[in-house]
């Protein structure tokens, strides 16, 4: 989905000052002695595999569908007048042609106006969504890390990660617990 990109850089930064937030109650490195592990996250890969990112495309892919064939017809009721124009137009009184023709400029502007509210709600959609994901899997990956000891995990393309041994990628366990928890979620 085109806006999926956009979205992700925006909503990960929330997700990266909550991890941080986390992190920043955690003791300094080295104040206990040993040594501290980093991990990462690739969040578009949990959006993308998890059974919840999965349904949430799925959702918005349903949503565009239904928008997509509204305006449809909306462009084949814009076609129609067109022609009708077009063909008949020579034969009306110029009156009549002239109301034909701000019949079809006013329904061309209703139909470009509703094209763009119809993008904007579904933005909108796919933020509200997104941001529902990364926030239940915020928590996740707060639990894991707290559980394995980890002094910092990052997401991986927003803290501009160059390098990372795929030893330290733990977004295949997070994507394992985010499906473990959605469905116990959904039967409360």
């Amino acid at each position: 989905m085109r806006g999926w990109g956009r979205v992700i850089v925006v909503l990960t930064a929330a997700l990266a000052a909550s991890v941080a937030g986390t992190a920043a109650q955690t003791p300094a490195p080295g104040a206990c002695g040993g040594s501290q592990k980093i991990a990462y996250i690739d969040v578009q890969r949990v959006l993308a595999r998890s059974a919840a990112g999965v349904a949430a495309r799925e959702q918005l892919e349903r949503e565009k569908a239904t928008m997509q064939k509204e305006m449809d017809n909306k462009r084949n009721e814009l076609e129609k007048l067109r022609e009708e124009l077009e063909k008949k137009g020579a034969l009306l009184t110029a009156d009549a042609r002239r109301d034909k023709q701000e019949q079809f400029e006013r329904k061309r502007r209703d139909a470009a106006r509703l094209a763009d509210d119809f993008q904007k709600e579904l933005e909108k959609k796919e933020t509200a969504l997104l941001q529902k994901v990364l926030q239940e899997v915020s928590g996740i990956i707060e639990k894991l890390g707290k559980d394995r000891g980890y002094y910092l995990i990052v997401e991986k393309c927003g803290a501009g990660v160059i390098y990372a041994s795929t030893d330290a990628d733990l977004t295949d366990e997070v994507i394992r617990a985010y499906d473990r928890e959605a469905p116990a979620k959904g039967k409360k």
